[in-house]
């Protein structure tokens, strides 16, 4: 048995090919085998589309599946490889980590062939999977505690031109949101690897880590119009509605922009997703449980912005993230 990465079929074989893309064993586990679909139409553009990068993001694996199905159809041109779940066993737990080694997957990249699972993992697909690919759509959603519009997002890139290209493949989803989004915690992330080679990489972020018909709905629109745009299949975009509008805009966000708890407690939203609030508006209360005699305390907008993300549904420590704001790009 090959101890390398390796994938089962031929990616090069014209037409439908499915197999696996085989993750060698280590000292924590054995290998691991992750189902991969390829649609091989000769020239044209060369695409990877993965899910399942975090546990309890569910929405990406689903939409990926219902993508392997249109595409046999739908496909023109090009090649496209699709990964459905990057980390099965995080699927699994429904967990953000990788439960054997407690790392997370979109942080180890572009990972170690001989270190724990998660860091296998990665290195099987930075080493097998992105060489084949010149675009990557990683599709993601917000994790079950937040409330998120549907969003096709990136990072700022220093290649100037790879990051006009970027945004506009982020803006051919046609979502109601294209974000680039600057944090500090980018060490490790799939994004930085395959940006690092000059390849375009859009991340999509959606909902709140449940699976509902009209988010599905809206997501796989998204990733239709996307594979429109590159013109691997034919067809007209589509402009999904969400919160009975239909409506793009594309925002930048900073660290300076994640709003904080002060205090222990619960976090009560006062506002919805991409409401716009004016500097001094209230975003949301924060009501401390350790003490009935300590006042709640009002988390308001440090200055006029749109509302992009909202914490809901857990208790929250000091300095944890209850809300996000944003502000439109400026190239």
């Amino acid at each position: 048995m090959s101890k390398a990465p390796h994938l089962t079929f031929d990616l090069h074989e014209y037409g439908v090919s499915r197999g696996h893309l085989v993750v060698p064993g280590g000292a924590d586990r054995g290998e691991l085998s992750l189902p991969v679909f390829s649609l091989n139409r000769g020239e044209g553009p060369r695409l990877l589309v993965t899910g399942g990068n975090h546990g309890n993001e569910l929405e990406g694996p689903i939409v990926a599946r219902r993508i392997i199905d249109w595409l046999a159809e739908a496909q023109t041109c090009g090649r496209v490889i699709v990964l459905p779940v990057l980390n099965p066993l995080a699927v699994q737990a429904w967990s953000r980590n990788t439960p054997l080694d407690g790392l997370n997957l979109n942080r180890v990249f572009p990972g170690r062939a001989d270190g724990s699972v998660t860091e296998r993992i990665a290195d099987a697909v930075s080493r097998v999977l992105l060489p084949m690919a010149d675009t990557v759509f990683d599709l993601h959603s917000f994790g079950p505690t937040w409330h998120f519009p549907p969003a096709a997002t990136t990072h700022p890139i220093a290649d100037l031109d790879l990051m006009a290209r970027t945004v506009r493949m982020a803006e051919a989803f046609n979502l109601p949101l294209t974000l680039v989004w600057q944090h500090n915690d980018t060490a490790g992330m799939f994004d930085i690897t395959a940006q690092n080679e000059g390849k375009v990489f859009v991340c999509t972020e959606f909902g709140g880590g449940t699976v509902g018909a009209d988010n599905l709905a809206i997501y796989e629109a998204g990733v239709r119009n996307a594979l429109m745009a590159l013109g691997l299949v034919d067809g007209k975009a589509e402009c999904p509605t969400f919160r009975q509008q239909k409506s793009t805009q594309t925002l930048e966000t900073r660290p300076s922009d994640e709003l904080k708890s002060p205090a222990p407690g619960i976090f009560e939203p006062r506002c919805s997703v991409l409401d716009e609030v004016k500097q001094g508006d209230l975003v949301g209360v924060l009501h401390p449980m350790d003490s009935l005699s300590t006042e709640s305390i009002d988390i308001r907008a440090p200055g006029p912005s749109i509302v992009l993300g909202i914490r809901s549904g857990a208790h929250v420590d000091v300095n944890e993230a209850v809300a996000l704001v944003a502000r439109p790009l400026k190239l």
